[in-house]
């Protein structure tokens, strides 16, 4: 099994891994961002740029340094490989250079986008100091689209990083959607307009790592950083049931699907559970998701108010122990 160092920590992983997916398994902040890339989807990765990573030793055979940056996410891992990913200065110059180019277009209109709060381009933006575009050339425009009767779609905000497609190829029978034209004219598009409609198909929502693709049934009814998300399950004969309710007071606003701490859906959900099922009467709820202190949905998110009133209670058993054993004099304010 070949071992890798990344950013000074070595790990000895399976033959065939990725520099990503070691970086995965060491964990913290040696992993590199991915906007394309996506575990559970098949061919995915190599398009977005910006988990690139710098390679300053190939292996042990043949230790000389990688000419340039390479995407971690499509490059395999060789026995004595080290790489930086935090600890090059020149690599996070040219990562905030990927990131304002993927800005180059988007409009950056997060005050009004549905997906404001959890998008990995607006974190992207402010991790590289990339706040705004110092592009002045006027932008791409499209209009919003309905790409089925749940789904809006606002192409300007899209990055092109597949995901949808690939989803759409792996899950659902007929993909009718796909990437239009070339160039500074690509776009995915539904063909001849033809409505995305399969049971599977709002989980190009939950993939998308932008507000490209967003849930018609949520729109605008609340910011997510107000709501509350909840695991749930219920028995469903089309998928495992297994989804994330977030609630505002006891009405559902919106489902998707449970995500790991890299934002990659665990189990796929049908359209029944994410669109039709909007009552708390539907799911047994399991208990509030844990949600990373680096994201604003963890504002006034809760997760340990049993564990507060137990410890709330054994510190009374302290003090009415201590009233006891030194009596009433130890607990008189006005005793020094």
């Amino acid at each position: 099994m070949p071992k890798v160092t990344i950013d000074g920590q070595t790990i000895e992983v399976p033959n065939g891994t990725t520099i990503l997916e070691a970086a995965r398994m060491i964990g913290g902040k040696s992993v590199p961002p991915a906007m394309c890339y996506y575990s559970k989807l098949k061919e995915t990765g190599g398009y977005c740029r910006t988990c690139i990573v710098n390679v300053s030793k190939g292996s042990e055979k043949d230790p000389r340094p990688m000419p340039k940056p390479v995407p971690s996410c499509r490059t395999t891992v060789m026995d004595g490989m080290e790489v930086q990913n935090l600890t090059s200065p020149a690599l996070l110059e040219a990562r905030a250079g990927v990131v304002e180019f993927l800005l180059l277009n988007h409009p950056l209109d997060c005050p009004i986008c549905d997906q404001a709060g959890e998008c990995h381009l607006q974190d992207l933006g402010y991790e590289n100091g990339k706040s705004k575009t110092r592009y002045e050339f006027a932008r791409r425009e499209f209009e919003p689209i309905d790409i089925g009767e749940k789904i809006k779609l606002h192409m300007k905000r899209c990055i092109h990083c597949f995901r949808c497609v690939k989803l759409a190829d792996q899950l659902t029978p007929n993909r009718y959607q796909g990437m239009l034209n070339r160039g500074d004219h690509s776009e995915i598009s539904t063909y001849i307009q033809h409505a995305v409609d399969n049971e599977f198909s709002g989980n190009m929502i939950d993939v998308c790592p932008v507000g490209a693709l967003t849930d018609k049934t949520f729109r605008f009814k609340s910011r997510v950083w107000f709501v509350k998300p909840e695991d749930a399950h219920r028995k469903c004969p089309t998928c495992a049931g297994k989804a994330r309710i977030w609630l505002k007071g006891e009405e559902v606003l919106r489902v998707t699907g449970r995500k790991d701490k890299y934002g990659e859906v665990i189990d796929w959900i049908c359209n029944e559970c994410r669109f039709d099922k909007k009552k708390t009467s539907d799911w047994v709820i399991e208990g509030p998701t844990h949600i990373d202190h680096h994201s604003v949905i963890s504002m006034n998110h809760y997760e340990t108010l049993v564990d507060l009133k137990h410890e709330t209670d054994n510190h009374r058993k302290q003090l009415t122990n201590k009233k006891v054993n030194l009596g009433q004099g130890a607990l008189d304010p006005n005793n020094s």
